[in-house]
């Protein structure tokens, strides 16, 4: 028996990624839409075992495992079957350590890969096309683990509400472990990535939905749910239906992935969010007998998994291809048709099921020579793809390379420069210190051309507090030279002012200070308005103190759109050419702003 309107539950989960990834500026907290998923999957899954134990007084576990394996796996191969070939319209950027990835995909720890290998949605500047099954990961380790868990249960359970009493103590129990993880943890980790795709800390959704399975049920209503079912209304149960939806709308408007909210207690709002909606949907089944859910309804829900599956490498590969409505137009047009095929045809083959669809696809002429044609040839792509798939991106490289160059060239400069530290009023050795980011890192060749005898120290996603900190070490010992070079911005911009004022304060007297404005090209970045207000306030306190030079990074970029095509619109390049042009500019940008100090005085107060 299927049970209405559940299926809007799966849509709200689902909507919510989509427009996370597709708009992330518009809807910054769209990532919880996946924990919508995971609080109906625990629902869903106890629920299920609950009532096979109260109809067989057993549990099959194979019988289990095995359905979750047909739902789950065809659809992951055929992603990645799919997605291979439409992987030689991007640069091989996009496919480095290609092989890593699919073996954490097929082996359901891609959430594992990703924090091994730094893997981010919001940070990372080429992204890994299989990120997102980090939480496909998460949900198949709660279903071993989970399902392992209450057969055995089973096995010693004298009577349906014993096992059922026990679930939900130890849901209960798990819930508050994972969760005071995730809420310990996020006061803790470096990058809330960790928190984020940990199966220990992002698990309590499972657990919240385990809980609430035990209380009302699916199939087989609990004498609590036949309760609540009469004192609710139609319009009492609509309106419990939208605050679980108003909920999940405010974190989604008004809560973003760097929140520290959003470890402490958004996951957990939005959890009880998809509770209330659970509630609701169930009450609402038993309260519309007479009504039928649409079959539009039915086919997204239905087809939501395998929708989830597609978006994210075909958005990615689209969007470096064109803008991002064209590129979100055809994603969804891509997602749906294999997400089609996956689920009426694909899906129900493996499993020896059948579907309307599938018995007119079995009429086809010569159908089955062009199934196992079409999966020989992608499997060889596939194939190809993995071996000739650089381990290591271009980018990546090249970011490695100057760092350890720069490195080197540190080492010997930082003595040199305390050694020879002027015997000036403030005892400051006369020179150049660049402190930046991963811009100013790939930018080292055309730093080290123009401005030969600076000290460059970029660092991938190093912010402007950091920076500061950096500067103050040098200060300390005696290694930070009269002109000092701050070139970040694009990374944790939210608090510039304060981040900025406080650099000010703390830049010692006798030095001068160069502000390199940031860009950050891409618009559908929630970072991209503060990047631009950062750039701006940069200005005004080059207006204000005389000690302080602009170079303006951010208008140069405007002015060259032609560095930018095919990139990320923060990393200038995407050949050599481009980006030996975009180090240069970046370069002659920094050194400009160093000559404008020559007659400018220091820092006195």
């Amino acid at each position: 028996m299927r049970i209405k309107w559940f299926s809007l539950i799966r849509i709200t989960g689902l909507l919510l990624v989509l427009l996370y990834h597709f708009f992330q500026t518009a809807f910054p907290g769209g990532f919880f839409g996946v924990d919508v998923f995971f609080t109906f999957s625990g629902f869903l899954i106890t629920s299920l075992l609950l009532e096979e134990f109260g109809q067989k007084g057993k549990i099959d576990i194979l019988g289990f495992f095995r359905r979750r394996f047909y739902r789950i796996f065809p659809p992951v191969v055929l992603m990645i079957l799919v997605i291979m070939p439409f992987t030689f319209l991007v640069r091989q950027d996009y496919v480095a350590g290609i092989g890593g990835q699919i073996a954490g995909v097929l082996g359901f720890m891609t959430n594992f890969y990703e924090m091994l290998t730094g893997g981010s949605y919001e940070s990372q500047f080429i992204p890994h096309l299989f990120v997102h099954n980090w939480s496909l990961a998460v949900e198949v380790h709660y279903y071993i683990l989970w399902g392992l868990a209450v057969w055995f249960l089973s096995k010693r359970a004298k009577s349906s509400g014993q096992l059922r009493g026990t679930i939900f103590l130890l849901s209960s129990a798990a819930f508050i472990v994972s969760f005071l993880s995730m809420f310990i943890g996020s006061f803790i980790v470096s990058s809330y990535s960790t928190v984020y795709f940990s199966s220990l800390t992002h698990v309590y959704p499972f657990f919240l939905g385990s809980v609430l399975a035990t209380v009302i049920g699916v199939r087989h209503a609990t004498p609590l749910f036949k309760r609540l079912n009469r004192s609710l209304d139609l319009k009492q149960t609509l309106l419990v239906f939208g605050a679980g939806l108003g909920v999940l709308l405010l974190l989604t408007f008004f809560v973003k992935f760097t929140y520290l909210f959003a470890y402490l207690l958004g996951f957990l709002f939005a959890s009880l969010a998809a509770l209330l909606m659970i509630v609701a949907a169930r009450v609402l089944h038993e309260k519309t007998p007479t009504i039928k859910e649409p079959k539009i309804i039915s086919f997204l829900a239905d087809t939501s998994y395998a929708v989830y599956l597609f978006h994210w490498p075909f958005y990615i590969i689209f969007s470096q291809l064109m803008g991002n409505i064209p590129a979100v137009i055809l994603t969804t047009i891509f997602s749906y048709i294999f997400a089609t095929l996956s689920f009426y045809i694909i899906e129900p083959l493996v499993a020896g099921k059948s579907t309307d669809l599938l018995q007119k696809a079995k009429e086809i002429p010569h159908i089955k020579p062009i199934f196992a044609g079409s999966a020989g040839v992608l499997s060889l792509i596939t194939l190809i793809v993995i071996l000739i798939a650089p381990q290591v991106g271009a980018f990546e490289t090249n970011l490695m390379v100057n760092g350890l160059n720069q490195a080197q060239t540190n080492i010997n400069r930082t003595k040199t420069m305390a050694d020879q530290a002027e015997a000036s009023r403030y005892n400051i050795a006369e020179g150049v210190s660049i402190i930046g980011d991963s811009v100013t890192l790939r930018a080292s060749d055309g730093l080290k051309e123009i401005l030969p005898d600076a000290q460059i120290d970029g660092q991938i996603s190093r912010n402007t507090k950091q920076a500061n900190e950096l500067m103050l070490n040098y200060s300390q010992n005696k290694a930070l030279p009269k002109i000092v070079v701050i070139a970040t911005g694009v990374n944790n911009p939210e608090n510039y002012k304060a981040d900025l004022d406080l650099l000010i304060t703390n830049l010692p007297k006798g030095h001068q200070l160069v502000l390199v404005t940031p860009y950050e090209g891409d618009t559908t970045q929630e970072t991209q308005p503060y990047v631009e207000q950062y750039a701006s306030y940069a200005r005004e306190l080059a207006q204000k103190y005389s000690y302080i030079a602009l170079a303006d990074w951010n208008q140069v970029a405007k002015d060259h759109p032609d560095i930018w095509k095919g990139t990320d619109q923060v990393h200038f390049g995407s050949d050599t050419t481009k980006q030996d042009e975009g180090a240069k500019l970046y370069a002659e940008t920094i050194n400009a702003a160093v000559k404008a100090l020559a007659d400018k005085p220091v820092k006195s107060k």
